[in-house]
């Protein structure tokens, strides 16, 4: 799913953004939940050192086994809006969507701005 364009335009081009994506993912039983979720995690997680201005990356499965969790979170830090905006559109995050399409049956996601934080 591409990140509207106007989602973002009201956000400061000088601040970071923090991308947070939670999925549940298919599978028709944990075994199976749980290797989907894994597939997704190694894909994301190839795409570090690969997309500009990604300052972080961090592909998570969830452990807890509540029945309304979901199975995996990827939290990205981006230096800017536009990064994120980039990240959406760059040909190697594009290439991990469509290898993994049809995995993930729900998806969340919430950006936003994060502060600056002043040296003591």
């Amino acid at each position: 799913m591409a990140l509207d364009s106007n989602v973002h335009k009201n956000l400061s081009h000088e601040s970071a953004i923090r991308h947070i994506v939670m999925w549940r993912v298919r599978g028709d039983t944990p075994n199976e939940r749980t290797a989907t979720s894994h597939q997704i995690k190694q894909a994301f997680e190839g795409l570090r050192g690969r997309i500009p201005g990604m300052q972080l990356l961090e592909v998570g499965i969830d452990v807890s086994e509540a029945d309304y969790a979901c199975d995996v979170v990827l939290l990205a830090d981006f230096e800017s809006a536009q990064a994120l905006r980039d990240y959406a559109e760059h040909p190697e995050h594009l290439r991990v969507r469509r290898e993994l399409e049809g995995l993930r049956i729900a998806r969340h996601q919430v950006d936003y701005p994060l502060l600056a934080t002043k040296p003591d």
